[in-house]
């Protein structure tokens, strides 16, 4: 009997990824290319270039598989995480344009872009992002509007603590404390749901 992709799991389908099936790496473009592509274009902000950056992203999850931890079982973080660190690579380097501290190397995507997750962090599938977007969209919108700025620069801006304190003119300390009553009020809002 043939193998059914679409119905595989995403973690069986990394799986397959990493003995390099490439119609499992189809499968994934096709159920994660516009949420990737929502995320990147969000960060970078020209269509274009995050166009090239999807493709950019599913070569390297072709390519560096092998670093996917099969043990955590989470593709979806893994995977949008990667996305993530890749836009916002890209997104400094197109402004600081010839200003780059570190070259684009093999070592660097392997340090930087692929992620290493924690096996603590909560199991996630595309299918449950998807059914909690809204309250997770309503968890951000119930956080104050300073808390919400700090969680996008560092974020969907990438910026680092000693960066958001640059731009916002505060301590550095004054940032993490910030960040971390943010996304402590995050948790809390999710946990308590449309109350």
């Amino acid at each position: 009997m043939a193998i059914q992709y679409n119905e595989l799991s995403d973690a069986d389908l990394m799986k397959k990824v990493k003995s390099s099936d490439s119609r499992a790496l189809e499968t994934l473009y096709n159920r994660y290319s516009p949420i990737i592509f929502t995320l990147v274009k969000k960060i970078i902000g020209d269509q274009a270039i995050a166009e090239e950056t999807v493709i950019d992203i599913f070569v390297i999850i072709w390519q560096k598989s092998y670093l996917y931890d099969d043990h955590i079982n989470n593709a979806y973080c893994w995977l949008v995480t990667l996305a993530r660190n890749k836009a916002i690579d890209v997104m400094r380097r197109k402004k600081n344009e010839g200003f780059v501290s570190e070259d684009y190397t093999d070592e660097f995507e392997d340090e930087f872009i692929v992620p290493k997750l924690s096996p603590e962090i909560d199991e996630l599938d595309l299918r449950t992002a998807l059914s909690i977007k809204d309250n997770i969209e309503d968890a951000l919108h119930r956080l104050t509007d300073a808390q919400q700025y700090v969680v996008f620069l560092a974020y969907y801006e990438g910026m680092t603590q000693n960066e958001i304190a640059l731009k916002l003119k505060i301590p550095v300390q004054t940032v993490k404390s910030k960040i971390k009553i943010a996304l402590t009020n995050l948790k809390d809002n999710l946990l308590k749901g449309g109350e």
